[in-house]
């Protein structure tokens, strides 16, 4: 591969790996030939994603949930130092950090740089939905989401098989190795994902379609985020290699019906997790609403 277009690749993954990192509250190295690595905020390289990071981000919901109906915690209400909360809930600053980031893309805290960090003023609802669901799509509902991809993301992955160019195949093929090299890192995953399907929109040689882009990513990427957690690496990984291939083949017709198949199959992913949430609410309920059965007054004259 030429310097050149080895150049311009590291910036178009720097682009997607900054959109991602933006929605999740990082920053990212300028520096072309560092243009896969992670930075937090005031910290060092997310180099691996911590083993307990989900549990500490479980146990940080939970506790918000608690704080608040005790009163503890109001919406708006400032956070204590990270190395304070830290310490309180007994797990190492750098699981803490990468929870609060998930916490801070779901819409449940802000971070106000010089400032601090603060519970959301809608953080209750929020707060209230399983964790499997917590995330905003800026006015976009998962269904008008995944509507509207079904109706792109087939006819441009059709068009990508026509126009793609050797630099368009170059960065699916990145995309897929970056997401073979993701395991155990959220953040990564979700860029490399996205790197993916935004290669798509932009080998499709659509102006239009990299606009409609531009509106989306943010929800694409919380999107993903959800996605990810219900399913293995290898799960994703046997979509986007046939499509990949597909693209490389020229083949239109294949990519399009692979890229149906992986968006049918996200939105199923969807709406069985959603179903099965709803069905743990219900039980919940039906638990928390039950009355003991007192025998009545024959019965007990008898």
């Amino acid at each position: 591969m030429s310097t050149s277009l080895q150049y311009r690749q590291n910036k178009f993954r720097a682009s997607i790996e900054k959109e991602t990192a933006i929605d999740a509250g990082l920053e990212l190295t300028d520096d072309a030939d560092m243009a896969h690595k992670v930075v937090l905020k005031g910290g060092g390289a997310l180099r691996t994603r911590s083993v307990n990071a989900d549990n500490v981000t479980q146990l940080l919901i939970q506790r918000f949930q608690e704080m608040i109906r005790d009163g503890v915690l109001t919406q708006g209400s400032r956070l204590p130092s990270e190395r304070d909360l830290a310490a309180h809930f007994g797990v190492a600053r750098s699981s803490l950090r990468q929870a609060l980031k998930v916490l801070e893309i779901m819409g449940i805290l802000i971070q106000k740089v010089g400032d601090g960090t603060y519970l959301a003023k809608d953080s209750s609802a929020v707060l209230a939905v399983p964790m499997e669901f917590l995330f905003l799509l800026d006015d976009t509902s998962v269904q008008e989401l995944t509507e509207l991809r079904l109706l792109m993301e087939p006819g441009l992955a059709r068009l990508a098989a026509e126009r793609a160019t050797a630099e368009d195949i170059s960065l699916l093929r990145q995309s897929v190795r970056d997401l073979e090299a993701s395991r155990g890192d959220t953040a990564k995953l979700v860029a490399a994902d996205l790197l993916f399907h935004r290669a798509i929109f932009a080998a499709s040689k659509n102006r239009a379609a990299s606009s409609v882009y531009q509106t989306i990513h943010r929800a694409m990427a919380k999107m993903i985020l959800v996605t990810s957690q219900l399913v293995e690496l290898e799960h994703t990984l046997s979509f986007h290699k046939p499509i990949m291939l597909a693209i490389e083949k020229r083949d239109g017709r294949r990519a399009a019906a692979l890229m149906t198949e992986h968006l049918q199959d996200a939105t199923a992913l969807l709406t069985r997790e959603q179903l099965r949430q709803k069905q743990r609410q219900l039980h919940s309920h039906v638990v928390r609403t039950r009355k003991p059965v007192h025998p009545s007054k024959s019965t007990r004259s008898k």
